[in-house]
């Protein structure tokens, strides 16, 4: 009977990789546990500690994977325009800003790592609640859709349709908006405390997953 080799290149993390990663896990517990030593704050529970982590770690893989891939001036320009107007689509239903406000002022909420520190702005006429996991997760997914578009145009213009019906690039967009309802609020502390991230933290690290690995290719 012969045997059979399994390549596992790309799939199984070499040391170096090992130690990097064991060394941000690490320097993100050395973080929380200051964190909590140095302030009155008590922690809520170990799932409400990590979300922002898993966001970020995430995040900072998914954009390490794809690189900066090779294109035009021209090229990069115009999916950077989409990446930005993705970026700001994800803030509007993820409650980094609203068009409304109680005039409340502008102010730093020093909460937990990754949660904050948050820069609180409220307006009449504007809200601005800038999470730091947040800001970071849908940039990184707006870079990945950048990515994306400077990959499908040099197929051309069947490759820049193609991209609408992209598995990879259409469930971040409807997904997010769904999650959404569930992850928006007037300030960051009311997000911090009260709103379910479970749903959210599934949809960006599928998201993410999906843009690194593009199916529809």
């Amino acid at each position: 009977m012969g045997t059979r080799t399994v390549s596992t290149e790309g799939v199984v993390p070499d040391r170096d990789t090992l130690l990097t990663w064991a060394a941000v896990l690490n320097g993100e517990l050395v973080l929380v546990l200051l964190y909590f030593a140095l302030s009155s704050s008590t922690p809520s529970g170990v799932l409400w500690l990590a979300y922002p982590f898993v966001w970020l770690n995430v995040a900072a893989w998914g954009v390490s994977r794809v690189g900066v891939p090779d294109a035009t001036r021209r090229q990069w320009l115009a999916a950077g325009a989409i990446g930005v107007a993705y970026f700001l689509l994800l803030g509007g239903v993820g409650g980094l800003y609203m068009f409304h406000g109680n005039d409340l002022g502008t102010r730093v909420a020093w909460l937990s790592p990754g949660w904050g520190p948050a820069f609180i702005y409220s307006g009449s006429a504007l809200t601005v609640s800038l999470l730091p996991f947040k800001v970071g997760g849908y940039a990184a997914l707006a870079y990945l859709v950048a990515v994306t578009v400077v990959d499908t145009a040099r197929t051309g213009l069947a490759g820049l349709l193609g991209l609408l019906s992209c598995v990879s690039c259409t469930w971040p967009v409807v997904a997010t908006l769904a999650a959404g309802l569930f992850g928006s609020a007037s300030t960051a502390v009311v997000v911090a405390e009260s709103q379910p991230y479970a749903l959210s933290t599934v949809v960006f690290v599928s998201s993410v997953l999906l843009l690194v690995w593009r199916p529809s290719r």
